[in-house]
């Protein structure tokens, strides 16, 4: 039978993804209430209204999030995006800075790969913000050079937020692999045998956007 697993964070009004970032707002445009003035009696509906910055979440980023004139959320492809074979990569031993022998001998081409840190744990506390695990510049190079398709992690951020150079980003989103950011429930999925999905709306000119990302275990 066919399982779905969800590892993405809910978004919820007030909700802090990163220090410093605005939290999103989430509100009626039209309440139900307001709503029944214009149509026939007892019918009701509400619309709703977000405002939120786009990194917000459990989020993809595309090329354009770092490079000007490469890819932005609307011209990725969905077979960029959609139904990839996945690979967890349980790294919850590497301590934060995770190297490239974690992905040592493991089949990365095509793949979506998931790291799995086990720092979602701390999400919605000040905990998540410190010392958070993150890829290192050769293990970036590494998943780059291998033909990964996708890589996403459960951390805070896929660099060392002290690094101002961002080498992972850097690396990743130069070769054209999309990253996704603040994923949760790895544990919940086997190391491999299932198909990975992340789309985000179809925005032009923005790089980043969250995606509801979750693993299909099955046919």
């Amino acid at each position: 039978m066919t399982r779905f697993i969800d590892v993405s964070h809910a978004i919820e009004s007030g909700m802090i993804t990163y220090k410093g970032l605005p939290a999103p707002i989430v509100c009626d445009h039209l309440s139900r209430e307001q709503s029944r003035a214009h149509y026939a009696p007892g019918v009701q509906f509400q619309i709703g209204k977000i405002e939120m910055v786009a990194n917000t979440g459990t989020y993809l980023d595309s090329p354009f999030h770092r490079y000007a004139g490469r890819s932005d959320l609307a011209e990725l492809e969905l077979a960029q995006l959609a139904e990839l074979p996945g690979l967890v990569v349980d790294a919850r031993a590497a301590g934060r800075k995770i190297g490239p022998e974690w992905f040592a001998d493991l089949p990365l081409q095509g793949r979506a790969v998931l790291v799995h840190t086990g720092w979602s744990r701390h999400w919605r506390t000040d905990a998540y913000f410190e010392n958070h695990p993150f890829l290192s510049a050769e293990a970036s190079k590494k998943l780059a050079d291998a033909g990964a398709a996708l890589v996403g992690i459960d951390s805070f951020n896929i660099d060392d937020t002290a690094d101002l150079q961002r080498p992972a980003h850097t690396i990743l989103l130069g070769a054209g692999i999309p990253i996704v950011e603040h994923l949760c429930m790895l544990d919940q999925l086997p190391d491999s045998g299932f198909r990975f999905s992340a789309v985000p709306v179809k925005v032009r000119g923005m790089g980043t956007f969250p995606v509801r990302a979750y693993a299909r275990i099955g046919e």
